[in-house]
């Protein structure tokens, strides 16, 4: 009962250390005949991938990713994906100081009482370099589905960083990446350059919410009570290393509104129903609606700072630390594909669940 593992279906397992020779991920329930090359999934890595500005850790690593499985003359063949990127950026010398002593704000002291060993180095599997293999999981993901479903587009960005939330009146997708931020206001992003300059020099860190959304996802997913698309997806996205707090749609703004605020009104358009706004978030009863789905994401400040932080050691001597290393002083940035992939994988299961059981078929209205 290791827990490597998530999805019903379309179920991966990730695997590797910050610090070993390689990570990566089997990927397995991946339907038969999917057009899938390295090509398809690498874009995704370089998205990700540290060292890319100024804001983000400065390891250097190429990302790049191979197929060794499940795989035949460029298509899917409906066994295993073995996926593994290798690491290349490794300075394991800079993790000296922390082997026997606990980072504040890290898992070290939870993975130490927990198991009584732990790969100290870049904090070994709760490393956020994890999350590499689930973006070349969601290149794996995102291919079947642009087979399956085309038209279902998945876009991340970030909305806020520290106390500086962008202005919804001034969004505009085609900014996203155009700065170091996947933010879609380009005002705000000039603000957070400055912003995460001034903490970057001072030794500082801070959080950020990521919003991911995809529109063109069918109406039907989700299968009530306990495998809701809303509460996987919860799920998953909690699963990324330093996330804090999901919310779907208005969230816990909804706690806010009144029922005639709240509920998404419903009218007959050409095509079928047409709801009249999308607090819900795409998802009603654990069932999408055919609206975007919508998602937050809250994550906490890089606990890895160059500033004294009070903690003890494994012998209980109280000490203060200073954590060495290259890490990223928003690591909201670099969350953004993550959450992103996440998505993609959590819609592919549920789209191969609803096959399973309803076989497409839908209730007709009108």
């Amino acid at each position: 009962m290791s827990f490597n593992t998530f999805g019903h279906l379309f179920r991966v397992t990730t695997w590797g250390e910050s610090h070993g020779p390689a990570i990566g991920c089997t990927v397995d329930g991946c339907p038969p005949g999917i057009a899938l090359t390295e090509g398809d999934i690498q874009p995704w890595l370089d998205r990700r991938k540290p060292g890319q500005s100024k804001f983000t850790t400065q390891r250097k690593e190429p990302d790049e990713v191979r197929i060794l499985s499940g795989v035949f003359e460029g298509r899917t063949t409906g066994t295993p994906i073995q996926l593994m990127i290798e690491n290349t950026d490794q300075r394991s010398k800079d993790y000296g100081d922390i082997a026997q002593a606990f980072r504040p704000g890290h898992a070290d002291i939870t993975y130490h009482q927990k198991y009584g060993v732990r790969d100290y180095r870049g904090g070994g599997r709760s490393s956020a370099r994890e999350t590499a293999a689930r973006v070349a999981a969601g290149g794996v993901a995102r291919a079947a589905l642009a087979a399956l479903v085309p038209g279902l587009t998945i876009t991340g960005y970030m909305v806020q960083m520290g106390a500086h939330a962008i202005d919804r009146g001034r969004f505009d997708a085609g900014q996203i990446g155009e700065n170091p931020f996947w933010c879609p206001d380009p005002v705000m992003a000039d603000t957070w350059a400055a912003y995460l300059d001034d903490l970057r020099l001072s030794h500082n860190s801070v959080g950020a919410v990521i919003e991911v959304s995809a529109s063109g996802v069918p109406a039907g997913l989700g299968a009530p009570l306990y495998a809701k698309l809303d509460s996987d997806l919860a799920a998953a996205m909690m699963t990324i290393n330093a996330v804090k707090a999901v919310e779907i749609g208005d969230g816990m703004a909804a706690a806010t509104l009144t029922g005639v605020d709240n509920a998404d009104e419903i009218r007959m358009g050409p095509n079928g129903p047409e709801f009249l706004s999308n607090h819900a978030g795409g998802i009603l009863g654990g069932i999408s609606t055919g609206q975007p789905v919508i998602c937050r994401f809250a994550v906490k400040p890089t606990s890895s700072i160059l500033t004294p932080r009070q903690t003890i050691n494994a012998a209980g001597e109280e000490i203060d630390l200073i954590t060495k290393g290259r890490h990223d002083p928003c690591v909201g940035i670099r969350a953004v594909p993550v959450g992103e992939a996440m998505m993609a994988c959590v819609l592919l299961d549920h789209l191969l669940l609803d096959r399973g059981q309803t076989g497409g078929q839908r209730g007709q209205i009108g």
